[in-house]
């Protein structure tokens, strides 16, 4: 374990499952104190019906080495939002990372079908929940982050900028979330310029969360049996490579270099050094963009 984080305190936002747990957990194993947000509490569940909760979350920080601490937010409930950053400011008097990565858009999400067969209020709820989230937590959370010269903020998304400007997403909604988000953090790098603060987009690869190892029937152990099924698998990685991109983006002192760019894991991957957990690097979106297989379409969307 590293230590490069120790008295930096971080927020999670959406760090029940997926990549928002693994980045939690790699804040907390180079030392961070994180606070992990989510709606999945064991005292019950979120609409997304899911076993994971936020204390496994905060289990999970604490035993890689930093202090992880669960708190129950809707982060489309502004009192809510307000709360937990009084509590920060309360309990740390400061925030040094805010990671943006509230979605539970994978039920809302339809695939396929153009917008005059959508159901509205169900592609709106995605994008408030995708969006709308975001800026809400940003609102609350950023007058604390600017307190202390040099913030972080990271937008997770799906897919570069550059990548979701030439690829449709294959639903509207999803398409305008995922662009959404991206922009966002260009705009938080504008506004943060000048307090010393960084805004990164920041997007996975094709992710082997719960949800997605569920979905193939497999478990991180024999995840490679589902090639079988979806060759393009292959090229997929842990939660953990992304929690680690962020790791990396958090301790680096010159990270104003990334001020407003939108990257994937697999860049940063290149550029850190730092590998996934069995000593693998891929990038999915690279692998799309350079060396697609001729005539497939152009989409590896994962479940965070």
């Amino acid at each position: 374990m590293t230590t490069t984080l120790s008295g930096k305190i971080a927020l999670v936002a959406g760090a029940t499952r997926g990549a928002g747990r693994q980045i939690a957990v790699r804040l907390g194993e180079a030392g961070a104190t994180v606070y992990a947000t989510g709606r999945t509490t064991r005292a019950g569940r979120s609409p997304m019906n899911r076993p994971e909760t936020i204390e496994e979350t905060a289990e999970l920080v604490t035993a890689a080495g930093g202090h992880g601490i669960a708190v129950a937010v809707d982060h489309l409930d502004r009192d809510q939002v307000a709360a937990l950053v009084r509590r920060i400011d309360d309990e740390q008097g400061r925030l040094d990372v805010l990671v943006n990565d509230v979605w539970g858009g994978d039920p809302l999400t339809t695939w396929n079908k153009p917008v005059w067969e959508q159901d509205l209020d169900q592609g709106f709820r995605l994008m408030r929940q995708a969006i709308d989230s975001h800026i809400v937590t940003s609102h609350h959370a950023m007058p604390l982050l600017i307190r202390n010269r040099g913030g972080l903020v990271v937008e997770i998304g799906d897919g570069t900028t550059e990548y979701n400007a030439g690829n449709y997403r294959l639903s509207a909604f999803y398409d305008l979330a995922k662009w959404s988000v991206n922009r966002l953090a260009f705009i938080w790098s504008q506004e943060l310029a000048e307090h010393g603060g960084t805004a990164v987009a920041l997007t996975p690869g094709w992710l082997r969360s719960e949800m997605m190892l569920e979905h193939f029937g497999v478990t991180e152990q024999n995840w490679r049996d589902a090639c079988a099924k979806e060759p393009h698998f292959a090229i997929s990685e842990t939660p953990a490579y992304v929690g680690r991109a962020v790791a990396a983006l958090a301790a680096d002192a010159d990270r104003a270099r990334w001020n407003g760019r939108s990257v994937s894991s697999g860049e940063l991957a290149r550029v850190y050094g730092f590998t996934d957990l069995d000593g693998s690097r891929p990038d999915a979106w690279r692998y799309l963009v350079e060396v697609q297989d001729p005539g497939r379409p152009a989409d590896v969307t994962g479940y965070r």
